[in-house]
């Protein structure tokens, strides 16, 4: 909590890495090492609980543990690395870190020699233009405000809370091109949704074809229709800047047109709305991915981020230029983009070997 409070959150992380570490943090504490005296704690203890989290097994108080991702992984121990250093200086708490021994051990892959399955186990799964339209349809029947932002990341690539942070003013239908400038998140640790920058920080232009931009148009006049219909009921979206900690978040609410708006409240005309006018937020649409793919047959596994892996597979397979991709995605290197591809597409390794014919 210390090492939170006075070096991450005053430090120059991103709010959402200090919201991963604090979530990290929460975890931490649940074990039993948590409790712990720091003093007594050994790098063989430390060693023990970053095996558990590897492998899994049971906990000192008899509670069984599911192994956690890599991903997960990597981030409990920047955060035990952070902290056991910070307590040895500036905090002199202890003398030495025994965080400094600690392997991340990951469990043996267990290598099939005689499997009569062909998969390489590296796919990247992506869906077909038929399951997109499956899942759309699903959406218009249910009028379900998920499907604006699911078709504006199929034509796009934008991640869930770049889509859900859009606002009128980043897109230009003249010209058909989106400034990708916020992201929009849920704060676990304050409990809000919040806007804030992308994931690298940058503002992107992304273009986008006329199939989208016909599906934009439709939505700004049945959003125009709506403000009509509901009066005052229809809610108006604002953000508010509050700092804390020398860090300054910017959090989203929703009120109706007939409440009085309170101090600092700026309007902010997001794209992605429900029919009252309230935002669709990133955990909303989750949510709705996951109902899809319980109960739309083919979406079986279908979650929000494969829109933007069958983004990448689509123009590369239709001779997209790896280097305009990588723009249009947003990707810190080409290499990532082509990891994507790579393990997105069985069709593209085979039409590149057929290359030889």
């Amino acid at each position: 909590d210390m090492w939170i409070e006075e070096e991450v959150k005053p430090g120059n992380l991103s709010n959402g890495t200090v919201m991963a570490y604090q979530g990290a943090v929460g975890r931490i504490k649940q074990f039993p090492i948590g409790s712990q005296k720091l003093k007594t704690v050994t790098s063989e203890h430390l060693q023990m609980f970053f095996d558990l989290l590897s492998f899994g097994g049971t906990n000192a108080d008899g509670t069984k543990v599911k192994p956690i991702s890599k991903g997960y992984m990597r981030q409990f121990s920047a955060v035990m690395q952070g902290a056991f250093r910070f307590a040895v200086f500036p905090k002199r708490l202890i003398t030495f870190n025994p965080m400094q021994y600690i392997k991340i051990r990951q469990k043996q892959e267990c290598y099939e020699l005689f499997n009569e399955d062909s998969e390489d186990g590296l796919t990247v799964p992506t869906i077909s233009y038929d399951q997109f339209k499956t899942l759309t349809d699903y959406l218009k029947k249910k009028d379900n405000p998920a499907l604006l932002p699911i078709q504006i990341a199929y034509y796009t690539g934008l991640r869930i809370g770049e889509v859900c942070a859009l606002t009128w003013q980043d897109i230009d239908l003249k010209e058909q091109t989106i400034t990708v400038r916020r992201s929009m998140r849920y704060n676990g640790a304050r409990h809000k949704t919040e806007i804030g920058a992308t994931k690298r920080k940058k503002v992107r232009t992304v273009d986008f074809c006329d199939t989208l931009a016909a599906i934009l148009k439709a939505a700004k006049t049945e959003q125009h229709k709506n403000r009509l219909q509901y009066g005052g009921l229809y809610h108006l979206n604002y953000y508010t800047e509050v700092k804390e900690k020398d860090r300054t978040y910017y959090e989203v609410y929703s009120l109706p047109r007939t409440d009085e708006i309170p101090e600092g409240y700026k309007e902010i005309s997001f794209v992605c709305l429900r029919p009252d006018g309230a935002y669709e937020s990133p955990s909303t649409v989750g949510i709705m991915c996951r109902t899809a793919s319980r109960k739309v047959e083919g979406l079986e596994g279908f979650h929000f981020h494969q829109l933007r892996h069958t983004f990448t597979s689509n123009l590369l397979s239709n001779g997209a230029a790896p280097k305009d991709v990588q723009e249009l995605l947003g990707h810190a290197d080409v290499s990532t983009t082509m990891n994507i591809y790579a393990h997105a597409t069985r069709e593209a390794k085979r039409t590149s070997a057929r290359l030889l014919d």
